[in-house]
C-alpha cells in the first residue's frame, strides 16, 4: 500500500503547481434568496448570499441571484427562477449550482420553498431540473427541506438540505455554516488544497450541531446528503473524516463519492483540467470508490494491483493536463 501512494505521490509532484485561473469556469451558480419574513433574517439571508458571490468571483463563475431587492424586479421570483433555469436548459454548463437560501414548509405531502410571492415545490423544480443535462448541486438550506432529497435524487446530482425531515420546521441554522466553509480551507479534510462541496457539508453539519450543544438545546435540524440517486440520503454523522462508517445492503455507491468531485473554488492543479480530462478523472475516482466498497472481496497482493491500475492513469491525468497547459501558454506567447 505504501509504494503505491508513493508513486501516486511522486507521479503528482512532477506536476507544475503554476497554472492559475486563466480562463473563466464553465460552472454557474444561482443563489435563490427567499421570503425573509422578518428584516433581520432578510439581513441574515442577503449576507450568506453574498458569500457564495464572493466564492463564485474567486472561481470566476457565473453568478446569478433570485429574491434581494436589486434583482428580478420586474417578475415574480419564482417566475426570474424557472426562466433561468430554462436558459440553463438551452445553454447548459459543465456545473451548475442550485443554493436556496431562506423558509421552507412541509404539509405533509408537499415540500416547498417559500419565495418572495407563490411558493415552488419540490416536484416542479424536479420537473426544472430534468430538462438540464450536467452535473448539478442543488443546496437547499431552509428548514423543512428533507423531502427535497426523494423528490430531487437522481443520477448526476447532488442533493443537500439542511433538515432530514420535513416536520423539522424551525429555523435552519446549516445555511450559515455552509456559506463561511464552502471555500474555507479550514474544511479541507485531505489536505489536497481546496474544499470540496462534502468537506463543507461536513464541516457545517458538525459546527451546526455544535451551535445547539453549546445552547444545551436538542437540535432541530439535521443535514442530510444524497448523490447516489437512491433517494434515501446520508447524515452526517455517517462518516468518519471523508469515509462512511455505516453502509447499507443495497448496491448502491456510498453517498459522498459524487460530492467530493464538486469544488467551487478549485486548486491551481484542479482549474487546469479541461472538461474532457476532469470526466476521465472522476470515473476513476468513481472506480476508486467501488474498489474499496469491495476491498474484502481481494486478498492484499490483488487488492493493491487493482489499487494502482486506478492510481497510476489518475497521476498521468495531471501530467497530461500540465502538458496542455504548457502548449496553450506557449502559442500564446
Amino acid at each position: 500500500m505504501k509504494m503505491v501512494a508513493a508513486l501516486f505521490v511522486l507521479l503528482l509532484c512532477s506536476v507544475s503547481n503554476t497554472f492559475g485561473l486563466e480562463t473563466p469556469s464553465n460552472t454557474s451558480v444561482i443563489v435563490v434568496v427567499g421570503e425573509s419574513g422578518e428584516s433581520s433574517y432578510e439581513t441574515m439571508f442577503v449576507e450568506w448570499s453574498r458569500r457564495w458571490e464572493r466564492a463564485a468571483i474567486k472561481s470566476q463563475s457565473q453568478y446569478q441571484v433570485i429574491g434581494t431587492q436589486n434583482s428580478t424586479a420586474d417578475e415574480q421570483d419564482r417566475d426570474a427562477l424557472s426562466r433561468i433555469l430554462k436558459s440553463m436548459s438551452l445553454e447548459t454548463p459543465e456545473t451548475l449550482w442550485i443554493v436556496l437560501i431562506g423558509h421552507g414548509t412541509f404539509d405533509g405531502s408537499k415540500a416547498k420553498f417559500n419565495l418572495r410571492g407563490p411558493d415552488i415545490t419540490a416536484a416542479e423544480l424536479n420537473e426544472q431540473l430534468s430538462a438540464i443535462s450536467c452535473r448539478i448541486a442543488f443546496i437547499n438550506c431552509a428548514s423543512a427541506s428533507g423531502p427535497f432529497i426523494g423528490q430531487l435524487s437522481a443520477k448526476n446530482r447532488v442533493i443537500v438540505t439542511a433538515t432530514q425531515s420535513g416536520f423539522e420546521s424551525n429555523f435552519a441554522r446549516f445555511g450559515e455554516y455552509l456559506s463561511t466553509l464552502i471555500d474555507d480551507p479550514t474544511a479541507d479534510l485531505d489536505k489536497d488544497g481546496q474544499t470540496s462541496l462534502l468537506e463543507a457539508w461536513l464541516a457545517a453539519s458538525k459546527q451546526t450541531q455544535e451551535y445547539y450543544d453549546s445552547n444545551s438545546q436538542l437540535a432541530t435540524e439535521h443535514s442530510v446528503l444524497d448523490d447516489n440517486a437512491d433517494h434515501k440520503g446520508t447524515p452526517a454523522d455517517w462518516f468518519r473524516g471523508l469515509h462512511l462508517i455505516k453502509s447499507t445492503t443495497d448496491d448502491f455507491l456510498p453517498d459522498g463519492t459524487f460530492a467530493s468531485q464538486f469544488i467551487l473554488v478549485p486548486d491551481q492543479n484542479d482549474a487546469a483540467l479541461s472538461e474532457e480530462l476532469r470526466s476521465e478523472r472522476d470515473q476513476l475516482e468513481v472506480e476508486l470508490a467501488r474498489l474499496r466498497q469491495r476491498k474484502a472481496a481481494f486478498t492484499e497482493s490483488e487488492y493493491l494491483k487493482e489499487l494502482e491500475s486506478l492510481l497510476i492513469p489518475l497521476a498521468e491525468i495531471y501530467r497530461k493536463s500540465k502538458t496542455e497547459s504548457d502548449d496553450n501558454r506557449n502559442k500564446a506567447d
